[in-house]
């Protein structure tokens, strides 16, 4: 049975092309999959599951009648979509699933993050992080309407790039000594996340044994995913559009 892992499709009502492409992935690519885990950044912004715009109700409809065919289906908060709750996870026929956590491939055991806290010399975001994710403020932000919290999204995301403008590039990227930390502190030679938008597998060492950091791609021009079968595992990319 084959497994499929995907991150950092930012589905959006501005980007009607990428949702058609997921669920084309749905319905051809990863049909009768055992399982598909989706890494984060699912959505280019959450406001709160009781949001009720369109797109939202098409994915979670999307993603139940995939489920329905016996396929598990996993969800990781990303940076975006934070807000991510388990009335949504309940729709789409999903379980939500903790960032990290280890599961098993053929025998192996693997570390699976969103990949954010992982850049660890992006200072000011992981102090925005770090707020993001307090019970309090969230219980706070979910409670204001609909509109407001529009608003405010719209607001944190112009902000958010307006400041990554400014940053150097290896700031948004991982930092290696974080890396190793949390793969010795998992027990694991393999990792893979999402986030950094740099697709790519770099071989790596812990604790002495070769390993392996596997960074899934976002979605744009082509659509990325890695494909884990019997004794195979491969980051694969196609065209969209």
């Amino acid at each position: 049975m084959t497994t499929y892992l995907i991150s950092d499709l930012h589905l959006d009502e501005t980007r009607p092309q990428i949702t058609a492409a997921f669920f084309d992935f749905l319905r051809n690519r990863a049909a009768g999959a055992k399982a598909l885990y989706i890494l984060g950044d699912f959505f280019e912004v959450w406001i709160g599951d009781d949001d009720d715009a369109p797109l939202a109700n098409q994915v979670a409809q999307a993603l139940r009648e995939y489920s329905s065919t016996g396929v598990e289906v996993y969800l990781m908060h990303g940076n975006r979509d934070f807000l991510l709750g388990h009335d949504f996870a309940q729709r789409a026929g999903a379980t939500l699933l903790p960032d990290p956590s280890c599961v098993t491939f053929n025998g192996q055991k693997v570390l699976l993050m969103h990949g954010d806290t992982l850049c660890t010399r992006d200072i000011e975001y992981q102090a925005f992080r770090q707020q993001a994710r307090d019970p309090n403020w969230q219980k706070n932000l979910l409670a204001k309407p609909l509109e407001e919290r529009r608003a405010i999204a719209a607001q944190i995301r112009a902000v958010s790039k307006t400041m990554n403008s400014r940053k150097a590039e290896d700031i948004m990227d991982v930092t290696e000594d974080e890396v190793e930390r949390v793969m010795r502190e998992h027990g694991v030679q393999l990792l893979i996340h999402g986030h950094t938008h740099r697709p790519a597998r770099h071989p790596l060492s812990v604790k002495g044994e070769p390993g392996e950091r596997i960074v899934l791609g976002d979605w744009g021009e082509h659509g990325w995913c890695v494909k884990v079968s019997e004794h195979h595992l491969e980051l694969m990319h196609w065209p969209i559009g």
